[in-house]
Protein backbone atom coordinates (compact mmCIF):
# COMPACT_ATOMS: atom_id res chain seq x y z
CA UNK A 1 0.00 0.00 0.00
CA UNK A 2 1.55 3.02 -1.13
CA UNK A 3 1.98 6.43 1.66
CA UNK A 4 -0.93 7.99 -0.31
CA UNK A 5 -3.62 4.97 0.08
CA UNK A 6 -2.30 4.56 3.51
CA UNK A 7 -3.42 8.05 4.72
CA UNK A 8 -6.68 7.69 2.50
CA UNK A 9 -7.36 4.25 4.06
CA UNK A 10 -6.92 6.33 7.58
CA UNK A 11 -9.56 8.97 6.56
CA UNK A 12 -12.04 6.56 5.75
CA UNK A 13 -11.54 4.49 9.34
CA UNK A 14 -12.14 7.95 11.26
CA UNK A 15 -15.21 8.53 8.73
CA UNK A 16 -16.57 5.23 9.37
CA UNK A 17 -16.02 6.69 13.29
CA UNK A 18 -17.97 9.53 12.97
CA UNK A 19 -14.95 11.67 13.42
CA UNK A 20 -15.05 13.56 9.65
CA UNK A 21 -14.36 16.74 9.96
CA UNK A 22 -12.28 16.41 13.19
CA UNK A 23 -9.01 18.47 13.21
CA UNK A 24 -6.15 16.11 14.13
CA UNK A 25 -2.92 17.55 16.19
CA UNK A 26 0.45 16.01 15.61
CA UNK A 27 2.32 16.83 19.23
CA UNK A 28 6.26 17.39 19.61
CA UNK A 29 8.19 15.63 22.15
CA UNK A 30 7.80 11.97 22.22
CA UNK A 31 10.62 11.12 24.13
CA UNK A 32 11.51 14.49 25.93
CA UNK A 33 8.45 15.34 27.11
CA UNK A 34 7.26 11.87 28.20
CA UNK A 35 6.72 12.71 31.58
CA UNK A 36 4.42 15.51 30.71
CA UNK A 37 2.28 12.90 28.74
CA UNK A 38 1.80 10.54 31.28
CA UNK A 39 -0.04 12.71 33.02
CA UNK A 40 -1.69 14.19 30.47
CA UNK A 41 -3.03 11.71 28.29
CA UNK A 42 -4.73 9.97 31.16
CA UNK A 43 -6.48 13.69 32.33
CA UNK A 44 -7.16 13.56 28.32
CA UNK A 45 -9.18 10.43 28.16
CA UNK A 46 -11.10 10.94 31.62
CA UNK A 47 -11.97 14.54 30.99
CA UNK A 48 -12.63 15.13 27.23
CA UNK A 49 -15.37 17.53 28.48
CA UNK A 50 -12.22 19.80 29.22
CA UNK A 51 -11.20 19.74 25.71
CA UNK A 52 -12.50 20.86 22.26
CA UNK A 53 -14.77 17.80 20.50
CA UNK A 54 -13.35 19.24 16.93
CA UNK A 55 -10.13 17.88 17.59
CA UNK A 56 -7.91 14.80 18.26
CA UNK A 57 -4.28 13.63 19.01
CA UNK A 58 -3.34 12.34 15.66
CA UNK A 59 0.27 11.57 16.77
CA UNK A 60 3.18 12.26 18.75
CA UNK A 61 6.43 12.95 17.52
CA UNK A 62 10.14 12.71 19.11
CA UNK A 63 13.50 11.13 18.53
CA UNK A 64 15.56 9.56 21.47
CA UNK A 65 18.81 11.54 22.31
CA UNK A 66 21.99 10.43 20.54
CA UNK A 67 20.28 9.13 17.25
CA UNK A 68 22.69 9.87 14.35
CA UNK A 69 19.52 9.53 12.23
CA UNK A 70 17.77 12.56 14.12
CA UNK A 71 16.60 15.37 12.43
CA UNK A 72 15.26 18.94 13.04
CA UNK A 73 16.82 19.56 16.40
CA UNK A 74 19.23 18.15 18.77
CA UNK A 75 19.32 15.95 21.09
CA UNK A 76 15.54 14.38 22.06
CA UNK A 77 15.26 12.36 25.34
CA UNK A 78 16.22 10.40 28.02
CA UNK A 79 13.23 8.04 27.80
CA UNK A 80 13.29 4.19 26.88
CA UNK A 81 11.81 3.69 23.79
CA UNK A 82 9.85 0.91 25.01
CA UNK A 83 8.04 3.15 27.17
CA UNK A 84 7.58 6.13 25.13
CA UNK A 85 6.12 3.32 22.21
CA UNK A 86 3.72 1.66 24.91
CA UNK A 87 2.08 4.87 26.44
CA UNK A 88 0.98 5.55 22.58
CA UNK A 89 0.02 2.59 21.91
CA UNK A 90 -2.47 2.49 25.70
CA UNK A 91 -4.30 5.45 24.49
CA UNK A 92 -4.48 4.36 20.86
CA UNK A 93 -2.09 7.44 19.41
CA UNK A 94 0.42 7.18 16.49
CA UNK A 95 4.06 6.91 17.62
CA UNK A 96 6.11 9.14 14.92
CA UNK A 97 10.49 9.05 14.85
CA UNK A 98 12.00 12.26 14.09
CA UNK A 99 14.53 11.15 11.94
CA UNK A 100 14.40 13.95 9.30
CA UNK A 101 18.38 14.06 9.24
CA UNK A 102 19.27 15.82 5.49
CA UNK A 103 22.57 14.33 5.41
CA UNK A 104 22.72 10.71 6.14
CA UNK A 105 25.31 8.80 4.09
CA UNK A 106 25.48 4.91 2.98
CA UNK A 107 27.43 4.09 6.00
CA UNK A 108 25.24 5.69 8.65
CA UNK A 109 22.16 3.29 7.60
CA UNK A 110 23.44 0.40 9.42
CA UNK A 111 23.40 2.48 12.76
CA UNK A 112 22.63 -0.06 15.66
CA UNK A 113 20.30 2.29 18.49
CA UNK A 114 18.38 3.67 15.12
CA UNK A 115 17.71 0.52 13.40
CA UNK A 116 17.03 -1.64 17.26
CA UNK A 117 14.54 1.63 17.39
CA UNK A 118 13.04 1.47 13.98
CA UNK A 119 12.49 -3.09 14.78
CA UNK A 120 10.61 -1.82 17.86
CA UNK A 121 8.25 0.58 16.37
CA UNK A 122 7.53 -0.51 13.23
CA UNK A 123 6.14 -3.75 15.01
CA UNK A 124 3.69 -1.99 17.02
CA UNK A 125 0.60 -2.89 15.37
CA UNK A 126 -2.19 -0.59 15.29
CA UNK A 127 -2.09 2.01 15.28
CA UNK A 128 1.03 2.32 12.80
CA UNK A 129 3.86 3.91 13.82
CA UNK A 130 5.68 6.57 11.52
CA UNK A 131 9.17 7.99 10.23
CA UNK A 132 9.17 11.79 9.85
CA UNK A 133 11.76 12.31 7.37
CA UNK A 134 13.89 14.07 4.76
CA UNK A 135 16.94 11.88 3.10
CA UNK A 136 15.62 9.60 0.26
CA UNK A 137 18.50 7.46 0.64
CA UNK A 138 17.43 6.52 4.07
CA UNK A 139 13.51 6.40 3.03
CA UNK A 140 14.53 3.36 0.31
CA UNK A 141 16.18 1.79 3.25
CA UNK A 142 13.49 2.19 6.13
CA UNK A 143 10.93 0.99 3.33
CA UNK A 144 12.96 -1.96 2.44
CA UNK A 145 13.59 -3.20 5.93
CA UNK A 146 10.34 -1.82 8.13
CA UNK A 147 7.38 -1.97 5.95
CA UNK A 148 5.21 -1.31 8.85
CA UNK A 149 5.83 2.17 8.94
CA UNK A 150 3.96 5.45 6.96
CA UNK A 151 6.25 8.21 5.86
CA UNK A 152 5.96 11.77 6.97
CA UNK A 153 7.85 14.45 4.39
CA UNK A 154 10.03 16.64 6.31
CA UNK A 155 9.17 20.45 6.88
CA UNK A 156 13.21 20.57 7.06
CA UNK A 157 12.80 20.34 3.35
CA UNK A 158 12.20 23.92 2.93
CA UNK A 159 10.02 23.80 0.36
CA UNK A 160 8.88 27.44 -0.35
CA UNK A 161 7.74 27.21 -3.75
CA UNK A 162 3.98 25.73 -3.87
CA UNK A 163 4.91 24.00 -7.64
CA UNK A 164 7.56 22.07 -5.26
CA UNK A 165 4.98 21.19 -2.66
CA UNK A 166 2.31 19.85 -5.00
CA UNK A 167 5.26 17.66 -6.42
CA UNK A 168 6.22 16.49 -3.14
CA UNK A 169 2.21 15.84 -2.65
CA UNK A 170 2.00 13.83 -5.14
CA UNK A 171 4.62 11.23 -4.23
CA UNK A 172 3.33 7.61 -3.18
CA UNK A 173 5.88 7.66 -0.56
CA UNK A 174 4.06 10.08 1.98
CA UNK A 175 0.81 9.75 3.74
CA UNK A 176 1.63 13.42 4.35
CA UNK A 177 3.67 16.51 3.88
CA UNK A 178 4.33 19.06 5.94
CA UNK A 179 4.95 21.96 3.85
CA UNK A 180 7.47 25.26 4.97
CA UNK A 181 5.84 27.53 7.13
CA UNK A 182 5.88 30.59 5.02
CA UNK A 183 3.13 28.92 2.91
CA UNK A 184 0.95 28.33 5.27
CA UNK A 185 -1.22 31.67 4.14
CA UNK A 186 -1.49 30.63 0.36
CA UNK A 187 -4.98 29.90 0.32
CA UNK A 188 -5.84 30.87 -3.15
CA UNK A 189 -3.44 28.23 -3.94
CA UNK A 190 -4.17 25.85 -1.26
CA UNK A 191 -7.72 25.80 -2.17
CA UNK A 192 -6.86 24.29 -5.97
CA UNK A 193 -5.55 21.06 -4.55
CA UNK A 194 -7.44 17.84 -4.77
CA UNK A 195 -9.16 16.16 -1.95
CA UNK A 196 -6.72 13.36 -2.37
CA UNK A 197 -3.85 16.27 -1.82
CA UNK A 198 -5.37 17.91 1.24
CA UNK A 199 -5.86 14.99 3.14
CA UNK A 200 -2.22 14.18 2.99
CA UNK A 201 -0.97 17.96 3.96
CA UNK A 202 0.55 18.80 7.54
CA UNK A 203 0.27 22.14 8.21
CA UNK A 204 3.12 23.73 10.98
CA UNK A 205 1.04 25.45 13.09
CA UNK A 206 3.68 27.85 15.35
CA UNK A 207 6.68 28.22 14.07
CA UNK A 208 8.99 30.52 15.79
CA UNK A 209 11.26 31.31 12.55
CA UNK A 210 11.86 34.62 11.44
CA UNK A 211 9.23 34.66 8.47
CA UNK A 212 11.86 36.49 5.85
CA UNK A 213 14.91 34.22 7.44
CA UNK A 214 17.21 33.56 4.39
CA UNK A 215 19.23 30.45 5.76
CA UNK A 216 16.57 27.94 7.31
CA UNK A 217 18.00 25.39 5.46
CA UNK A 218 21.34 25.84 6.38
CA UNK A 219 20.62 25.95 10.04
CA UNK A 220 18.74 22.43 9.80
CA UNK A 221 22.03 21.19 7.98
CA UNK A 222 23.66 22.37 11.23
CA UNK A 223 21.36 20.41 13.19
CA UNK A 224 22.03 17.39 11.01
CA UNK A 225 26.19 17.82 11.13
CA UNK A 226 25.34 18.44 14.77
CA UNK A 227 23.53 14.43 15.32
CA UNK A 228 25.64 12.99 13.12
CA UNK A 229 28.43 14.37 15.42
CA UNK A 230 30.66 15.96 12.64
CA UNK A 231 32.83 18.65 13.28
CA UNK A 232 31.80 21.95 11.43
CA UNK A 233 31.93 25.79 12.20
CA UNK A 234 29.02 26.85 14.99
CA UNK A 235 25.99 27.93 13.61
CA UNK A 236 24.49 30.99 15.06
CA UNK A 237 21.14 32.49 14.25
CA UNK A 238 21.26 35.84 12.33
CA UNK A 239 17.38 36.23 12.92
CA UNK A 240 16.33 39.21 14.42
CA UNK A 241 15.02 38.31 17.71
CA UNK A 242 17.11 35.31 17.33
CA UNK A 243 18.71 36.07 21.03
CA UNK A 244 15.34 35.95 22.94
CA UNK A 245 14.78 32.58 21.94
CA UNK A 246 11.28 30.73 21.49
CA UNK A 247 8.44 32.84 22.63
CA UNK A 248 4.75 31.95 21.62
CA UNK A 249 3.68 35.66 21.90
CA UNK A 250 6.31 36.74 19.05
CA UNK A 251 5.18 33.42 17.17
CA UNK A 252 1.22 34.38 16.81
CA UNK A 253 2.72 37.49 15.23
CA UNK A 254 4.50 35.81 12.55
CA UNK A 255 2.50 36.11 9.41
CA UNK A 256 2.64 31.94 9.13
CA UNK A 257 1.14 31.56 12.47
CA UNK A 258 -2.05 29.39 12.41
CA UNK A 259 -4.20 29.72 15.40
CA UNK A 260 -7.16 27.50 16.46
CA UNK A 261 -9.77 30.46 14.98
CA UNK A 262 -7.79 30.02 11.54
CA UNK A 263 -7.84 25.91 11.61
CA UNK A 264 -11.56 26.06 12.35
CA UNK A 265 -12.91 28.58 10.14
CA UNK A 266 -10.85 28.93 7.46
CA UNK A 267 -9.04 25.75 6.98
CA UNK A 268 -11.56 23.12 7.61
CA UNK A 269 -13.87 24.32 5.20
CA UNK A 270 -11.57 23.97 2.56
CA UNK A 271 -10.75 20.13 3.79
CA UNK A 272 -7.54 20.17 5.32
CA UNK A 273 -7.59 18.39 8.69
CA UNK A 274 -3.81 17.76 10.28
CA UNK A 275 -1.85 20.50 11.59
CA UNK A 276 1.38 19.97 13.51
CA UNK A 277 2.74 21.72 16.95
CA UNK A 278 6.86 22.57 17.01
CA UNK A 279 7.93 22.21 20.96
CA UNK A 280 10.94 20.18 20.93
CA UNK A 281 13.43 21.62 22.94
CA UNK A 282 11.06 24.45 24.11
CA UNK A 283 10.85 22.50 27.55
CA UNK A 284 7.82 21.23 29.42
CA UNK A 285 5.97 24.37 30.48
CA UNK A 286 5.37 25.85 26.98
CA UNK A 287 4.64 22.45 25.66
CA UNK A 288 1.37 22.38 28.25
CA UNK A 289 0.93 26.53 26.75
CA UNK A 290 0.43 24.72 23.34
CA UNK A 291 -1.61 21.71 24.57
CA UNK A 292 -3.93 24.72 26.70
CA UNK A 293 -4.12 27.00 23.56
CA UNK A 294 -4.74 24.54 20.28
CA UNK A 295 -6.70 21.61 22.23
CA UNK A 296 -8.85 23.22 25.50
CA UNK A 297 -11.57 24.81 26.06
CA UNK A 298 -10.93 28.04 27.81
CA UNK A 299 -13.03 27.83 30.90
CA UNK A 300 -11.29 24.45 31.96
CA UNK A 301 -7.61 25.73 31.30
CA UNK A 302 -7.39 26.32 34.71
CA UNK A 303 -8.35 22.73 35.90
CA UNK A 304 -5.67 21.21 33.34
CA UNK A 305 -3.20 23.69 34.86
CA UNK A 306 -3.42 22.72 38.07
CA UNK A 307 -3.65 18.76 37.10
CA UNK A 308 -0.56 19.14 35.92
CA UNK A 309 1.04 21.57 38.48
CA UNK A 310 0.44 19.17 41.10
CA UNK A 311 1.28 16.36 39.99
CA UNK A 312 4.47 15.89 42.17
CA UNK A 313 6.28 13.92 39.72
CA UNK A 314 6.30 16.42 37.22
CA UNK A 315 8.92 18.89 37.27
CA UNK A 316 7.38 21.66 34.51
CA UNK A 317 10.46 24.20 35.41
Amino acid sequence: MTGEEKAMEELKDQSRAGRTGVIFYHLPGLFEFYELYRVFLPLYRKHREYFYDWCEIGSIYGAPADCVWSGGRVGGGVCPPEDALALTQEFGISARLTFSNSLIRKEHLTDSRCNRICRLFSEAGHPRSGVIIHSDLLLTYLKERYPGFYFVSSTTKVLTQFRQLEEELKRDDFAYVVPDFRLNKAFEKFCTLPSRLKAKTEFLCNEGCWFGCPDRKQCYQAVSRRNLDETAPEYHCKSPGASEGYRFSNAMDNPGFIGTDDIRHRYRPMGFRHFKIEGRGLGSALILEFLLYYMTRPEYQIHVREAIYLDSMLDLF
